[in-house]
C-alpha cells in the first residue's frame, strides 16, 4: 500500500473507532445545527481531530481541507481532503449507514481514496493505477450494460431547496427508466457502493469536496466512470454522476445538464 494511503488508512479506523465508541451515546450529544438540515456534533469534531492528529504526526506540512476544521497547512503539494462522519443525520438517528471519507490530492489530481463504515467495519481503500480493494479483497464495478436493470443511488438537496425544481424531473426521469432508486444519505458510501458493485449508478447535486474526493478515486480505480453533471472543476461544483462504464453516459443523457 502506497504511504500516502497507509496513512489514510490508520486515520480513518481511528476516527470510527472514535464515532463507535459514542453510537449508543447520542442522546447525550450536544448537536448544532450549521444550516437547514445540516448537523454537527462533538464527535463530528473529535472524529477529524483524530484524523488531523495521525496526519500531522506523519506529514506535519501537509494542507488540510476538512469538512469541520477548514483548510489548513502549507504544502501544497499534498492535500488532504477529509469528511470525518459523512452521513451525520442517520448517526444521530442511530441508522447504521455513515462512514469516514479521506480524498489525498497530489499536486492537484486525486490520487488515493479511503472510505471507512464503522458500523459493517467495511474498509474501501484505493490509489491511482493501483485498483481498488474492499476489505484488501479487489473490487470491481458492476457489469449492468443497461438502464432498466440498474439501480442508481442518489441524495436529497435537503441543504439547497432552490434545486429541487431541478432535482426532482431528473428523479423521476431516472425512476421511470431504471430498476429502482435509493437515497441512503451518505454520499461517500454510496460512490463506494459503486465501485463494488452495490450500486449501478449514483448522481447527487451541490456536494462538497470532503464528500466525493475519496469516492472519485475508489470508482474509478474499481472500473467505473465518474463525470459532472455541468461544466467547471467537479470538486468545486458537486455535481457529480457516477456508473459503470456502459451506463455513465446514457444516465448522463436521462439526467440532462445541470446550470
Amino acid at each position: 500500500m502506497q504511504p500516502l494511503a497507509n496513512i489514510a488508512v490508520l486515520a480513518a479506523r481511528a476516527a470510527g473507532n472514535f464515532i463507535m465508541r459514542n453510537y449508543d451515546r447520542v442522546d447525550a450529544l450536544k448537536i448544532e445545527r450549521k444550516g437547514k438540515s445540516d448537523f454537527v456534533t462533538q464527535v463530528d469534531r473529535g472524529a477529524e481531530s483524530e484524523i488531523v492528529k495521525i496526519i500531522r504526526k506523519h506529514y506535519p506540512e501537509h494542507a488540510i481541507l476538512g469538512e469541520e476544521g477548514g483548510a489548513s497547512g502549507r504544502d501544497g503539494e499534498v492535500r488532504w481532503i477529509i469528511d470525518p462522519l459523512d452521513g451525520t443525520t442517520n448517526f444521530l438517528h442511530s441508522l447504521p449507514h455513515f462512514a469516514v471519507s479521506i480524498g489525498v490530492e497530489v499536486r492537484g489530481r486525486l490520487e488515493h481514496g479511503v472510505i471507512y463504515a464503522p458500523c459493517t467495519q467495511d474498509l474501501y481503500v484505493a490509489s491511482r493505477n493501483e485498483g481498488a480493494t474492499l476489505n484488501n479483497k479487489r473490487i470491481r464495478v458492476s457489469k449492468a450494460k443497461e438502464m432498466e436493470d440498474a439501480l442508481i443511488g442518489t441524495g436529497f438537496p435537503i441543504r439547497n431547496p432552490e434545486t429541487l425544481d431541478t432535482y426532482l424531473p431528473m428523479m423521476r426521469r431516472v425512476a421511470e427508466n431504471s430498476a429502482g432508486l435509493r437515497r441512503a444519505g451518505a454520499a461517500a458510501l454510496d460512490l463506494a457502493y459503486v465501485a463494488a458493485g452495490r450500486l449501478d449508478g449514483f448522481f447527487e447535486l451541490n456536494l462538497k469536496p470532503w464528500d466525493i474526493a475519496a469516492g472519485i478515486v475508489i470508482v474509478q480505480e474499481a472500473g467505473g466512470g465518474v463525470t459532472g453533471l455541468r461544466e467547471g472543476e467537479l470538486l468545486e461544483h458537486g455535481h457529480i454522476l457516477a456508473a459503470t462504464p456502459k451506463l455513465l453516459q446514457p444516465l448522463k443523457d436521462l439526467l440532462g445538464k445541470v446550470d
